[in-house]
């Protein structure tokens, strides 16, 4: 349990640094933004409840907005996204009883059921953020390709996270 904690902690540090140092900069063709703080997000246990859940996506916001000088656009994008995350879930998978893992996984909810779960939150989060963001529909087209783009970019880069994390991890088994 402990070893569990330190683990997301750890990872919300990786996280947070690595939005705010590296993605932040890292706009593609002006209109790709990779957005992979939400990895940490997507990886929290279902079993923790909901209010837990939605202070840890606001404070997950929130230090990226401090990091990132984006004014609240993150603290109120995670936390919405986080309240979406269970009924995205069951989407997919619609008895959290038939988990092997409570942590959303390759392992605990096989590759297909996994990828479709970890793109459609993306999409939602982007969705959501650019809408904020724009605070308009005067350029839907720009917005439409943003949120696209974006999603994209942003699914395929956290895949590679959670490939990276996962290969290391059963090395270690």
């Amino acid at each position: 349990m402990l070893r569990t904690i330190i683990d997301f902690i750890l990872l919300f540090i990786i996280m947070v640094t690595a939005q705010a140092v590296v993605f932040n900069h890292l706009v593609l063709w002006s209109v790709a933004m990779p957005i992979v703080f939400i990895y940490w997000l997507i990886r929290l246990p279902v079993t923790t409840g909901t209010n837990t859940t939605l202070t840890l996506a606001f404070l997950l916001g929130l230090t990226v907005d401090i990091c990132s000088d984006t004014h609240g656009m993150n603290a109120l994008t995670c936390t919405l996204a986080a309240a979406l995350r269970l009924p995205i879930l069951r989407l997919y998978f619609p008895r959290e009883e038939d988990l092997t893992d409570p942590e959303p996984s390759v392992r605990s909810l096989g590759s297909g059921i996994y990828m479709k779960y970890l793109f459609t939150f993306v999409t939602v989060y982007c969705i959501m953020f650019f809408i904020v963001e724009a605070f308009t529909f005067f350029n839907p087209l720009r917005l439409v390709m943003r949120i696209l783009c974006s999603s994209i970019i942003s699914f395929v880069i956290i895949l590679a996270i959670d490939s990276l994390i996962h290969s290391r991890r059963e090395k270690r088994l």
